[in-house]
């Protein structure tokens, strides 16, 4: 059991005046022609407008007056690059009160204790069978495990699966009258749009607590203590601390778009940036181990790296280069060969090792996917056939 530490996977005139001393005019014995002050003032400014278009026509003429031509960045690669995606139409509907009113009910407190002694972290309700998904390392090695609901009532609780590759775990409790969490997608969250983690930081007494901030990234990979990496990660400025792995990563509808899992810890303390699995994610692995208490990784059988492409003095990320392959695994089984170069999963783009990776966290062993490489000067297409990652 790996209780909630600091680097844990869940938790802005000079008033000018100007005035004119007219001098007495000069007394002449013969009378003098006066001028009119604003003939002279108007002579001036004829002047100096005739000069200045007189200038701009020669600076014209000459090609020194031209509009400088913006400067424009080198085109990403055609075949790895994205199409554009258009933001949710709506955002949010809700405010913070409405939100946690609605999602307190679904948010519960993980207690356990084991060898190593005790701690916990915080759950979700998930579904109305009594399910409730927390985080892996929240339960890891406990050997008594339960859960406190927003109502104060306390069971003990089931494991029925848990994943150390994506950090979830999945809860069973006794307890017919559940209040579920609205499951929503993370596929269509935007950076900037708002986000609200609900859990129970500090295991203070008295319900779950609700903080709220923005998105603040996608698809972050994140390594924690020892263990392999986590992919394909939301980053959030909502605080999350100690207790709240675990919890709930809402969008302004009280929709479920992530489970809390990490908080980014430096020399001098938490920095103020959560992480959470994506709930699109989530929701497969959520699934597998409620049907088998495991998950089915895929493994592709590859070791591979960033590949870059240089254009006017610019590098790109253009997809995995492969440096070796596993013998009799899904990639050479397929054709494929050392120093391809994939660039697409199932017409998705892989750009980098960790988009590839990411990609894999969605699939299965047995799955066959559609992978486009480079090989040389050609542009081929391969179906390969998941192996079975073994954890």
């Amino acid at each position: 059991m790996t209780p909630d530490g600091p680097e844990e996977r869940p938790e802005r005139d000079e008033e000018s005046t100007f005035s004119y001393d007219l001098a007495e005019p000069a007394i002449h014995p013969a009378p003098v022609r006066r001028t009119d002050p604003w003939t002279i003032v108007m002579g001036i400014l004829g002047g100096v407008l005739l000069g200045t278009g007189v200038t701009l026509a020669v600076l014209g003429a000459t090609g020194n007056f031209t509009e400088p031509t913006s400067p424009t960045l080198p085109p990403a690669p055609t075949l790895t690059t994205p199409p554009p995606t258009a933001p949710p139409a709506s955002l949010v509907t809700s405010n913070a009160t409405e939100v946690a009113q609605r999602a307190i009910p679904s948010i519960v407190s993980v207690e356990v204790s084991g060898f190593l002694g005790s701690g916990g972290g915080s759950g979700v309700v998930y579904g109305d069978d009594g399910y409730v998904v927390t985080n892996n390392h929240v339960i890891d090695g406990a050997s008594e495990i339960s859960v406190v609901f927003s109502d104060g009532a306390r069971f003990r609780a089931e494991l029925v699966g848990a994943d150390p590759l994506t950090d979830l775990a999945v809860l069973r409790v006794p307890r017919d009258d559940l209040t579920s969490i609205d499951i929503g997608t993370s596929s269509s969250v935007s950076i900037g749009q708002g986000a609200i983690a609900v859990g129970n930081p500090l295991a203070l007494v008295g319900g779950p607590s609700v903080t709220s901030g923005i998105v603040s990234a996608l698809n972050r990979t994140l390594q924690v203590d020892t263990t392999s990496p986590l992919y394909g990660l939301i980053q959030t400025d909502a605080p999350i601390t100690r207790g709240s792995s675990g919890g709930a990563l809402l969008d302004g509808n009280a929709r479920l778009i992530g489970i809390t899992t990490a908080i980014a810890v430096s020399d001098v303390g938490a920095e103020g940036l959560g992480f959470a699995v994506p709930i699109d994610m989530a929701t497969g692995v959520i699934a597998d181990l409620i049907a088998d208490g495991a998950v089915r990784h895929a493994l592709l059988g590859i070791n591979g790296q960033t590949a870059f492409a240089l254009r006017e003095g610019a590098e790109f990320p253009v997809g995995v280069i492969v440096t070796d392959t596993l013998s009799g695994s899904a990639y050479e089984d397929a054709g494929g060969q050392v120093n391809d170069v994939i660039t697409s999963i199932d017409d998705v783009p892989v750009d980098t090792i960790d988009e590839l990776l990411t990609r894999l966290r969605f699939m299965r062993a047995g799955d066959t996917a559609s992978l486009e490489i480079l090989r040389g000067n050609e542009s081929l297409e391969l179906e390969a056939t998941m192996d079975l990652f073994s954890q």
